[in-house]
C-alpha cells in the first residue's frame, strides 16, 4: 500500500474485523429494542433508571473496546515497562509521525462519531437533550492521552498503570467540576481542543523512544547481575517452588496493585465535606468490598495471556511450555499464585476499611448499623453471616482469577476474546435485567415457581461436564488416581459444608432444602478448574 494511513487502517481491520462485526450486530439488536420497545418518557438520567442504563450500555461496551483497540492496550501487558505499541509496525517504511498520528486520527474520529450517534439516539426517541460537541471532543482527548500513556516506555514495571490512573482521573475531575459549575460549551471546547495537538506531540515522542528500543530501567538492587538482568534467588526447595515464584513475579502482583490504586480514590470520597451520610458511607464500603472481585476479572487477563519477547502468546509462553515439569504442576503453581494474590489484595482491603472509616470519622455510623443488625438477628447468626460473606468474596476473587485458565490455556485467541466479550455483555446487562424483574410482579412469581428447576438443569450440565473432564483426566494420566480421589473428596466436603451452613441460616418452611443443595453444588468451582490441565496439555503439545 502506498499510503501509510491505508496500511495502518488495514492493520486495524485485519486484527479486529470479527469483533467489529459482533459489535455492529450488538448495536443493531439493542437499537431495534430501543426504537420498538422503549419510547419517550421511559429513560431518566437524573437520577438514572434501568431504561437509561440500557440506553448507555451499548455505548459503554463499545467505548471500552475502542479504547483498548486504538491504544493497543489489548495486545500486551499493561504493567510491562516496554511500550505497548506493536513492535512489528516499527519496521514499516513510514515516519514516526505517521505511526503515531494515524492511530490517533482513526481513534479520535471513531470516538467522536460514537458519542454523536449515541447523543442523537438519546435525543430521539427518548427526547433527552444532551450536548453533542464537547462530549465528542472529550472522548477524543481521553483516547489521545490514553494512547500516549500506553505507548510510552517506563522505568518501573507497573508505573504505566499508576500514571494512567492519576492522569486520566485528573482529566475526569476537571470535566466533572466544569459540569458541576455549568461551564459553557465554548469554554469546554477551549479547554479540551488544545490538548489534542499536545497529545500528538507526546505520542510522537513516545513512539520514537519505543522505535529506538529505549526502555529505561530505574531499578537498582542486589537482585541484578553484572549484565543488568534480574538474578534468580540462590536456591529453591523444589521446582514447584521455583515455578510458583515465577508465576508470582509475572502475574501475582497485578491484582494487589490494582486494588491499592483504587482504594484511596474510593475512601477519598468520605473526606469530601458533606459526604458523611449513611447512604454514601455504605456505598463506599460496598464498593471497597467488591473491588478485589471486580479487579480480579481484569487481572485474570494477565494470567491467561502472556507476552514473550514482544510477541503476544495466549495460554503459555514457549519458555513455560518447555520446562521439565508436568502440566499438573504448572497448573498447581498458577492456582497457588492466585491464592496468594487474593490474600494480598484482601489484606489491603482489611487494612484500608478500618483506617478509612476512622480517619474520615464515619466509623460510628457503621458501628451503629452493625449493632442494630446484631440485635435483630442475634450475635451467632451475625458472626456466621459476616464470615460467610467474606468467604464468598474471597472465593469469588480467587475464582475470577482462575476461571480464565481453561479458555486462556487453550491458546485460541478467538475463544479468549469471545469469552471476555460475553462476560462484559452480561455484566452490562445484569443491572437492567434485575430492575425489570423486580418491577414485574408476574415475572417474580414465575421465577419463584421455576427457580428450583433452573438450578437442577444447571447442576446437570455442570456435573455432566465434570464427569467428561474426569474421564479425560483419568485416561490421559495427567493427574494421578490419588490426586483425582483427593480432589473429588475435597469438593464433596466443601459442598456438604456449604449446604449445612445454608440449611442452618435459612431455616424456613417456605424454602425447601433440595434447592439449597443445588445452590451449594453450583457455588463450589469444579468443571473449569479441572479442565485447566487438559487445556494446558492440548496447547503445550499441539
Amino acid at each position: 500500500m502506498r499510503s501509510p494511513g491505508l496500511a495502518i487502517a488495514w492493520e486495524f481491520r485485519r486484527s479486529h474485523r470479527w469483533a467489529l462485526i459482533a459489535l455492529a450486530g450488538y448495536l443493531l439488536v439493542v437499537g431495534i429494542i430501543q426504537l420498538r420497545v422503549l419510547g419517550p418518557g421511559h429513560a431518566e438520567l437524573d437520577p438514572p433508571n434501568g431504561v437509561a442504563a440500557v440506553a448507555m450500555a451499548p455505548f459503554s461496551v463499545v467505548f471500552l473496546y475502542f479504547l483498548g483497540v486504538f491504544s493497543f492496550g489489548l495486545t500486551g501487558d499493561l504493567a510491562a515497562r516496554q511500550s505497548l505499541y506493536p513492535a512489528r509496525m516499527f519496521v514499516l517504511p513510514v515516519s514516526t509521525a505517521a505511526l503515531a498520528g494515524w492511530p490517533m486520527v482513526y481513534g479520535a474520529t471513531v470516538m467522536a462519531s460514537l458519542w454523536l450517534v449515541t447523543g442523537l439516539l438519546t435525543r430521539w426517541p427518548w427526547g433527552i437533550d444532551v450536548p453533542l460537541i464537547w462530549p465528542a471532543l472529550l472522548f477524543a482527548v481521553f483516547l489521545a492521552w490514553t494512547q500516549v500513556l500506553t505507548w510510552m516506555p517506563y522505568g518501573l514495571r507497573g508505573l504505566r498503570v499508576i500514571v494512567a490512573v492519576l492522569s486520566l482521573a485528573t482529566l475526569d475531575a476537571v470535566v466533572i467540576l466544569a459540569v458541576h459549575y455549568e461551564a459553557s460549551e465554548l469554554l469546554m471546547v477551549a479547554l479540551l481542543a488544545p490538548q489534542l495537538p499536545l497529545a500528538y506531540l507526546a505520542a510522537c515522542f513516545a513512539v520514537a523512544r519505543a522505535r529506538r528500543g529505549e526502555v529505561p530501567d530505574w531499578w537498582f538492587g542486589a537482585g541484578r547481575t553484572a549484565k543488568g538482568s534480574r538474578r534468580l534467588p540462590d536456591y529453591f526447595l523444589s521446582p514447584a517452588r521455583a515455578q510458583l515464584w515465577f508465576e508470582w513475579r509475572r502475574h501475582g502482583r497485578a491484582l494487589p496493585f490494582l486494588v491499592a490504586i483504587l482504594l484511596p480514590f474510593e475512601f477519598g470520597l468520605l473526606f469530601v465535606p458533606g459526604n458523611d451520610g449513611p447512604t454514601l458511607v455504605f456505598y463506599v464500603l460496598i464498593a471497597a468490598l467488591l473491588t478485589p472481585a471486580v479487579m480480579a476479572g481484569f487481572a485474570a487477563a494477565t494470567v491467561s495471556k502472556a507476552n514473550a519477547h514482544g510477541r503476544d502468546s495466549y495460554g503459555v509462553t514457549p519458555f513455560t511450555a518447555t520446562r521439565p515439569m508436568k502440566s499438573a504442576a504448572l497448573i498447581a503453581a498458577k492456582l497457588k499464585m492466585a491464592i496468594l494474590s487474593t490474600l494480598a489484595a484482601w489484606g489491603l482491603v482489611a487494612v484500608a476499611i478500618p483506617l478509612g472509616l476512622m480517619w474520615s470519622g464515619t466509623w460510628q455510623i457503621v458501628d451503629e448499623r452493625a449493632r442494630d443488625a446484631v440485635e435483630v438477628i442475634g450475635a451467632p447468626r451475625a458472626i456466621v453471616i459476616t464470615l460467610l460473606v467474606f468467604a464468598m468474596l474471597l472465593a469469588s476473587t480467587w475464582k475470577k482469577l482462575v476461571q480464565g485458565l481453561y479458555t486462556g490455556l487453550t491458546g485460541r485467541e478467538w475463544i479468549i476474546k469471545t469469552n471476555g466479550f460475553l462476560a462484559l455483555s452480561l455484566l452490562v446487562a445484569i443491572g437492567p435485567i434485575l430492575e425489570w424483574i423486580i418491577e414485574s410482579g408476574r415475572t417474580i412469581r414465575t421465577l419463584w415457581d421455576v427457580w428450583p428447576w433452573v438450578l437442577a438443569v444447571l447442576v446437570c450440565f455442570k456435573m455432566a461436564a465434570a464427569t467428561w473432564i474426569a474421564v479425560r483426566l483419568y485416561r490421559s494420566r495427567l493427574l494421578s488416581d490419588r490426586t483425582l480421589v483427593i480432589g473429588a473428596a475435597s469438593w464433596t466436603t466443601a459442598v456438604l459444608a456449604l449446604y449445612g451452613l445454608l440449611v442452618w441460616l435459612i431455616d424456613s418452611p417456605l424454602i425447601p432444602r433440595a434447592p439449597l443443595a443445588l445452590m451449594a453444588i453450583l457455588a463450589v468451582p469444579l468443571a473449569r478448574v479441572s479442565a485447566a490441565p487438559l487445556a494446558l496439555a492440548w496447547n503445550r503439545h499441539r
